[in-house]
């Protein structure tokens, strides 16, 4: 069973007292024990010095009678092996006879324990008599057993109560010393929430100064959770800084790129309407310019609008219904893949939604290219419009290979390519899915793929109308 530390250290805290304690108890009875058998042994001792004195009275047990004698004395006489008479001394200061197990006859002057039956244990030592008989004195135990029993009693009682206050005492203690590992774990929990994997420069929270005490191990542990984190922190910055160039740098890039990709298109569509007579090398290379020089100008446009959606640059916000929308980005794959079956699945109430009319009519444009571009021809693409309570799904699904499942999780990554089995029958820059993912944030919505060979299917969620908030709604164009 798993524990906590906090749990572990309280355990093993009254685990290891109850274990002394228990250790300590036993010792002490033991020791007790030992005494009060040394203590008794030497009253027996002296009843039998007394018994010895007066054997030769009349009577053959008279000796209990001796001076000093304690009441409960057991005396007996054995002849050859035989107790002749065994007799104990009452209160009354009379003898009062017992029966005497023939164990007796064995007693020797080496004291030893013996069961008297109903009168309980008595230890007794036996003394050579000078008429040859053989007096056995002992004193009962029942003394010495009640002491041990109350020991017992007193040690159980003090040891549960110590536990039971060492339990009370080690939680309080146990949970005010591992305190700050729980202030350093909710640390560490806030910091595995922020969204870290955005590369966005964040302020990360700190261990409090009370709990990075380089004198305590829960403080040295704070310390250079701090000081990873103010590491962590740096290298965001940083990295933030050398992204905000790039994406500045791509953007000045792309907008200085236009005018010359302009002038040479424009140049090679001149050149080719001249009227001058050109070669068939010529011919083709001018044909090849204008479409490389238009491929990159495509590149350059994608890569400046990424770096604006990057920057935060504003969308237009203007009520629109995407259902129209769809209809017309169909018509245009239509129009590009005739070879391909398109349907259409619309809602029969306007779909409306807040956002920049172009923008998602070019997201709509790159996910059925998408299709068209890596599907082979005769494939069905079906372009889907749904209403949900809060939000408006567009979903543009194919049944064609499907994306390698290595793929799928980089598919909306810039530069993003695909391997055969989506067969490239037209050139690509990536980007594609980059900007439909781009946009559809911007407009506070997302994109998802799922994909198996026969059934990709591209969702793009946004919210609905009456989920923008008043204020963010511009006059329809």
């Amino acid at each position: 069973m798993t524990m906590s530390l906090e749990t572990k250290l309280v355990v093993s805290s009254i685990a290891l007292l109850a274990t002394v304690s228990v250790v300590i108890a036993t010792a002490t009875t033991l020791l007790f024990n030992d005494f009060l058998i040394d203590q008794l042994d030497s009253q027996v001792g002296s009843a039998v010095r007394r018994s010895t004195g007066a054997v030769g009275q009349s009577g053959e047990v008279a000796f209990l009678l001796s001076p000093g004698q304690a009441e409960g004395t057991f005396g007996a006489r054995v002849h050859q092996g035989m107790v002749r008479r065994a007799a104990v001394l009452t209160g009354a200061g009379t003898v009062r006879e017992v029966a005497a197990p023939p164990s007796l006859a064995r007693v020797t002057s080496m004291p030893v324990t013996v069961s008297l039956g109903p009168l309980g244990d008595y230890r007794m030592v036996a003394a050579w008599a000078r008429d040859g008989d053989l007096p056995v004195t002992g004193l009962p135990v029942t003394g010495m057993q009640s002491m041990l029993s109350r020991l017992v009693v007193v040690e159980a009682a003090v040891t549960l109560a110590g536990v039971a206050l060492m339990a009370v005492a080690c939680t309080l203690l146990v949970r005010r010393a591992v305190r700050p590992l729980g202030r350093l774990a909710a640390t560490a929990a806030r910091v595995s929430e922020l969204p870290l994997a955005s590369g966005d420069a964040v302020l990360l929270a700190r261990v409090p100064e009370v709990d990075a005490d380089p004198r305590t191990e829960a403080g040295q542990v704070g310390g250079a959770l701090n000081r990873m984190l103010g590491h962590v922190e740096t290298a965001f910055a940083v990295r933030r800084e050398s992204e905000t160039r790039l994406r500045q740098f791509i953007a000045d890039a792309s907008h200085e790129l236009r005018t010359p990709l302009a002038s040479i298109v424009g140049y090679a569509d001149l050149t080719r309407r001249s009227g001058e007579r050109q070669g068939p090398q010529t011919a083709h290379a001018l044909g090849r310019i204008r479409s490389e020089a238009g491929r990159m100008a495509t590149l350059v446009e994608d890569l400046l609008l990424l770096a604006r959606l990057d920057a935060g640059r504003p969308l237009e916000r203007l009520e629109l219904d995407m259902s129209p929308l769809v209809v017309n980005a169909v018509r245009d794959a239509h129009a590009a893949a005739p070879r391909h079956r398109w349907l259409i699945s619309l809602p029969d109430e306007p779909a409306l939604v807040v956002g920049d009319g172009d923008r998602l009519h070019q997201v709509l444009t790159n996910l059925l290219a998408n299709a068209r571009t890596h599907t082979p021809p005769g494939t069905t693409v079906t372009a889907t419009v749904l209403l949900e309570s809060d939000r408006v799904r567009v979903e543009v699904a194919d049944d064609g290979p499907g994306i390698p499942a290595h793929a799928l999780p980089h598919v909306f990554g810039r530069f993003a390519r695909g391997d055969g089995s989506r067969s490239r029958l037209a050139g690509g820059s990536g980007l594609g899915l980059a900007i439909v993912s781009a946009v559809a944030a911007a407009h506070g919505g997302r994109v998802e793929v799922t994909s198996v060979p026969g059934d990709t299917v591209f969702t793009l969620s946004l919210p609905l109308r009456d989920q923008v908030p008043p204020g963010e709604t511009g006059s329809p164009r």
